[in-house]
């Protein structure tokens, strides 16, 4: 089936694959927490449509260079590392006031989707999965140069992590409802989401090649 071979064992290593927690899921977890459903399902789809984006990259084999150039591999790596330990510290210096709560609270959903766009695509660590996982399910007789098996492997990945992104996102924030209702317990919950993006670049940058 264009080029693939044991599509039913990738779709079932996919599904356990996805709900691994990682990166990805830590961030719209800490999102739905202390920011809402809303916020949650923005940084979901956000981080899904990075994983779109480096499935094209691995399809047509720009990744490639990702994965042979150790300086590049780190320069993207420490802007990740940076930009997530920013949105951390910009959470835990936001002032316990009202106001600044209901503007952390309703910030743009172009922004949150964005910012889970950029934290999936600076992490170079997914660039590498993919190129290390898909292959394993495409037939050598596809043609080297075919994006075909490529594009569907990873948009396979891609839908079926959504959908639990998603899944995470919806229940994250329904059962912490009642608790950003109370604006003692919403700091708190900032204050915590904030530490734990801070975590999250302090591990990326641990991240290597290999």
């Amino acid at each position: 089936m264009l080029g693939i071979i044991n599509f039913e064992v990738f779709l079932v290593t996919a599904i356990l694959l996805n709900l691994t927690p990682g990166t990805d899921t830590m961030y719209i977890v800490s999102r739905s927490i202390s920011q809402g459903r809303t916020a949650g399902i923005y940084s979901a789809l956000g981080i899904s449509t990075g994983a779109v984006v480096h499935t094209l990259l691995a399809a047509f084999g720009l990744s490639v260079i990702l994965m042979q150039s150790a300086f590049l591999f780190n320069f993207i790596k420490i802007v990740g590392a940076i930009y997530i330990a920013y949105l951390g510290i910009k959470m835990l210096i936001t002032k316990s006031t009202a106001k600044a709560q209901h503007s952390l609270t309703k910030q743009s959903n172009k922004k949150i989707f964005f910012q889970g766009l950029v934290t999936n695509l600076t992490n170079p660590k997914v660039a590498l999965f993919f190129l290390a996982f898909l292959p394993q399910f495409i037939h050598t007789n596809a043609g080297i140069f075919s994006p075909i098996p490529f594009i569907t492997l990873g948009l396979t990945f891609t839908l079926t992590g959504g959908i639990w992104c998603l899944i995470t996102a919806y229940f994250s924030s329904m059962v912490t409802t009642k608790l950003r209702g109370n604006s003692k317990v919403s700091t708190v919950l900032n204050r915590l989401t904030g530490i734990v993006f801070i975590a999250m670049g302090i591990q990326l940058l641990k991240t290597k090649a290999t």
